[in-house]
């Protein structure tokens, strides 16, 4: 296969852009996401990656739920939709008949693979993990034929690719991880042929595929790794996540209104931000980006003109080390101990070796000095088993008392205060809980990391939008950005 003029030049220009389910929520998303795409594909080599339309895996997901308790039609009736809003979608992108049949063909396949799917799952009455992903994954793959429609309307030549052909990952169900090495022999081969002679791989986002090719996903909004794990196994120049947001914001505006766009954090600014709840990026999203330093920015597909932030291997210095607050509900507090537990060696260990096993995330710890007391933070969903698993490990010593109870408060939020620099600038610990304090504002843990990149805290979940307004304030973080 020949290469494109200029190649050389391009090479070190390969941009991975990745269009989330919002930029793809539409025919007119979709068009506005594409005329992005075409504009980059005229100056550097472009991978484009997608989600779902706006809500499609969600309702997927829901029928598979309800086709696990034998009801037959909820699959039917969910594709019947799916399939004219596709169609439709389609018919507004490519107004040649010729070049929509090639694409209408493809999503036909892709329909009777998802009925086949709901029809099993309905007729065994079981829903199995790898069952679920390959259900999940069908709107990704009506995204990608789609989009590369739309692509080749504007006079790009594209090509729908599914990443089952391109990210290797282990064999767990629901979460995978990616194998890199094979990763990146198969993007070699897959799509660096198509990028040297021009033509756009449309990737479908948030899968990948078991050595043997077993589908498997990446968790809920990997569709951002998938960009990176892609950026990462090429090589990429930059990663542009396009999406419905100006960037990292200085808090969610739907809590602080005066939140502001961040111009420029580090990696470990935004997988602080990530793993702390804030929407804007995957938690795993920049863990393979990190070795390479690979620029990843988070744009705006409806406000394209506006340049977003960028994260990068240092990020940029402001002015008091507090970049941004985040916040997390649907989390619960779950607490181990006792007065009997002090000085037993174990129960630290057992307590988050039995919480690994359920792959629970943990997402923030505190131990009292005392020893009496360890108290750690689940997602909500994850928060009964993991009390279960606990009340079992524990059960002969809560028994004979050396642990006095196990017990869980679903009605609390985390808050972070996260800023790479904050290690150097004295007294934000102290300003964090006055301004707290001022705000009659109970404190129900604190946590901070030896890295000293966030403080973060455990309040009433009622109070964390007060926590927040009082922070953000308190930083000055309502005043524009500047060095």
């Amino acid at each position: 296969m020949g290469s494109a003029p200029g190649w050389d030049h391009m090479k070190a220009k390969v941009q991975v852009m990745k269009f989330g389910g919002t930029s793809v929520g539409d025919a007119a998303c979709i068009a506005r996401s594409a005329q992005i795409a075409a504009g980059a594909a005229k100056d550097s080599a472009v991978v484009v990656v997608v989600s779902a339309m706006s809500g499609v895996t969600n309702r997927l997901i829901d029928a598979a739920r309800r086709a696990e308790t034998g009801d037959r039609q909820a699959g039917a009736a969910l594709l019947d939709t799916l399939r004219q809003q596709h169609e439709a979608v389609l018919a507004a992108l490519v107004a040649a008949q010729e070049a929509r049949q090639p694409v209408l063909r493809r999503l036909q396949e892709i329909f009777a693979e998802g009925q086949r799917l709901y029809d099993g799952t309905a007729l065994l009455r079981e829903l199995t993990p790898r069952t679920l992903d390959s259900i999940s994954s069908l709107g990704e793959r009506l995204s990608a034929p789609l989009f590369a429609g739309a692509l080749a309307a504007l006079g790009v030549r594209s090509e729908a690719v599914e990443a089952t052909e391109l990210i290797v990952t282990d064999a767990y169900h629901g979460g995978a991880e990616p194998r890199m090495d094979r990763t990146r022999e198969r993007c070699e081969a897959r799509l660096r042929p198509l990028l040297q002679t021009g033509i756009v791989p449309v990737v479908t986002g948030f899968i990948g595929a078991t050595s043997e090719g077993v589908l498997t996903t990446l968790g809920r909004g990997g569709s951002d790794y998938s960009a990176t794990i892609l950026g990462a196994a090429l090589g990429a120049g930059e990663i542009i996540i396009w999406t419905d947001v100006d960037g990292v914001l200085t808090a969610d505006p739907r809590l602080v209104p005066e939140a502001r766009t961040i111009p420029e954090i580090s990696y470990r600014e935004a997988a602080e931000l990530a793993y702390f709840g804030a929407k804007v990026l995957h938690p795993k999203t920049l863990r393979e980006v990190i070795p390479a330093g690979i620029p990843v920015w988070i744009r705006n597909s409806f406000a394209p003109e506006r340049p977003g932030t960028v994260i990068t291997r240092e990020g940029r210095r402001i002015g008091g080390g507090v970049k941004a607050l985040t916040a997390i509900r649907d989390v619960a507090l779950i607490s181990v101990g006792g007065p009997g537990i002090v000085g037993v060696p174990d129960v630290v260990g057992r307590t988050f070796s039995t919480t690994a096993e359920l792959r629970a995330s943990v997402l923030l710890i505190s131990q009292s000095s005392s020893q009496n007391d360890i108290c750690f933070i689940v997602s909500a969903a994850d928060a009964q088993r993991t009390v279960e698993a606990l009340r079992h490990e524990f059960a002969q010593d809560l028994a004979h008392q050396v642990v006095e109870h196990i017990t869980v408060d679903p009605h609390i939020a985390i808050v972070a205060v996260v800023g790479e620099r904050m290690h150097g600038t004295p007294g934000i610990a102290g300003q964090t809980f006055n301004a707290l304090g001022r705000e009659s504002i109970n404190i129900i843990a604190i946590a901070q990391g030896s890295s000293e990149t966030n403080i973060s805290f455990v309040v009433e979940d009622q109070a964390m939008k007060a926590a927040l307004l009082a922070t953000h304030r308190e930083f000055g973080l309502h005043s524009p950005l500047s060095d």
